[in-house]
């Protein structure tokens, strides 16, 4: 018996990342809207009840124990990712940009197997219709798209109505989980003393329990804090 389990256990930790790596090099397109750790998981476990369900002479507490198996390495690698930004990039796709400033990007668009159709009829599904309108659009890691317009062709909101307008774009990561994005920081002309003075000036005692900060093109910072009880705030009078 534990022989046969030991078997079991052996099957699920060699196919699932002999999975995992058909499915990276399959491409985005091959796991739609799911994170492809889950979806290689989702279909495993499909597999393995289907099998159970539909063959008799399959032992029942083997599909048991693999369910379970499958399910707890499934947990294990979902905390690991949490934890390790580096082992979470590995595991998946990195985001893509397709489009910038009105141009396709052919290259880009062709590393990770899509079409031109496939694009344009992605921006169609975000109600663009013209790719000169579009300032930034991105392939996300789920294969969805994700679309900034150009200022003068994006939607109003509120705040362009009203008497005061503003555009912040985009929002840039300069540290996650307590580490400093150097490359960003340098990209975006700035370096970690400057930054430092910063979140010291906002209350900041402890980097390592930024869980993320991120300063948009107009020099906002904003903070996510890993431990709220380790957030200190100037006080206001």
């Amino acid at each position: 018996m534990f022989q046969e389990l030991a078997l079991v256990t052996g099957r699920i930790f060699t196919i699932l990342p002999l999975l995992l790596f058909m499915t990276l090099t399959m491409g985005k397109r091959s796991i739609g809207q799911v994170p492809i750790f889950d979806f290689l998981v989702i279909v495993t476990l499909a597999s393995v009840t289907g099998a159970d369900i539909a063959d008799p002479t399959v032992s029942h507490i083997h599909t048991a124990y693999a369910i379970i198996a499958i399910a707890l390495f499934q947990k294990v690698v979902a905390l690991k990712v949490i934890r390790n930004r580096p082992f979470g990039k590995w595991i998946t796709f990195e985001p893509t940009v397709v489009v910038k400033d009105g141009k396709m990007l052919v290259d880009n668009v062709a590393s990770i197997r899509y079409s031109i159709d496939n694009v344009l009829q992605m921006l169609r599904q975000k109600d663009v219709f013209d790719i000169g309108d579009v300032k930034l659009a991105i392939i996300e890691a789920n294969g969805d798209i994700s679309v900034q317009r150009k200022p003068n062709k994006a939607v109003p909101s509120i705040e362009d109505l009203g008497i005061k307008k503003k555009y912040s774009g985009i929002s840039y990561p300069t540290v996650i989980e307590g580490e400093f994005r150097e490359e960003v920081i340098e990209e975006l002309g700035m370096n970690k003393e400057s930054l430092l003075r910063r979140l010291e000036k906002m209350g900041v005692i402890r980097i390592d329990t930024i869980f993320l900060c991120t300063i948009n093109d107009e020099g906002d910072l904003q903070l996510a804090y890993s431990r709220k009880d380790e957030e200190h705030e100037l006080i206001q009078h």
